[in-house]
């Protein structure tokens, strides 16, 4: 069990890794065509920044999944370090369990962000609602759920093949 669950995390790291990036690239791309197009055209377009903002968002909350389960998130063990190894993995675990209660309630008031605006147009771009533009949220919410859980149940996953993909030091 323990082996196919690990499984479907590596693809959904792969996954929102993917995400990510692609919300990356995207919003590289269209932040200098609102740049071209406001100062070169002289014709501010609406669609650029409503794009590169959810563009950012994305990048954001599913990357910050990733960046958990890769351990590549920002940390201050100063103090830890100095622990014994008991209070260490007692220190992780706390973190862990905060990170759990943290990520929950992130999942639960974004969803409900979700429904409340999903009618409700975005004025420079009428193809999305306001709340399909927060969809990242608790997508992302989730997403680290399910690998805080993974950590908490299994250990830290920085050492698996697939998470060490890049990765030359």
């Amino acid at each position: 069990m323990s082996e196919l669950y690990l499984k479907w995390m590596d693809r959904l790291y792969l996954f929102a890794m993917a995400v990510a990036g692609i919300s990356l690239l995207v919003m590289t791309i269209v932040i200098p065509i609102g740049i071209f197009s406001r100062y070169v055209l002289n014709r501010g377009e609406s669609w650029p920044e409503p794009v590169a903002i959810i563009c950012m968002v994305t990048f954001t909350f599913i990357g910050a999944a990733v960046g958990y389960r890769a351990g590549s998130h920002i940390a201050v063990n100063m103090l830890t370090d100095r622990l014994p190894e008991t209070l260490k993995i007692l220190c992780a675990r706390v973190v862990d369990l905060l990170m759990l209660l943290i990520s929950g309630i992130m999942c639960w008031y974004s969803y409900w962000l979700c429904v409340e605006l999903w009618e409700q147009p975005v004025a420079e771009f009428p193809l999305l609602t306001s709340g399909e533009s927060y969809l990242p949220l608790p997508i992302g919410s989730a997403i680290l759920i399910l690998f805080v859980l993974e950590r908490l149940l299994f250990g830290s996953q920085e050492n698996r093949p697939v998470v060490l993909i890049g990765n030359h030091g």
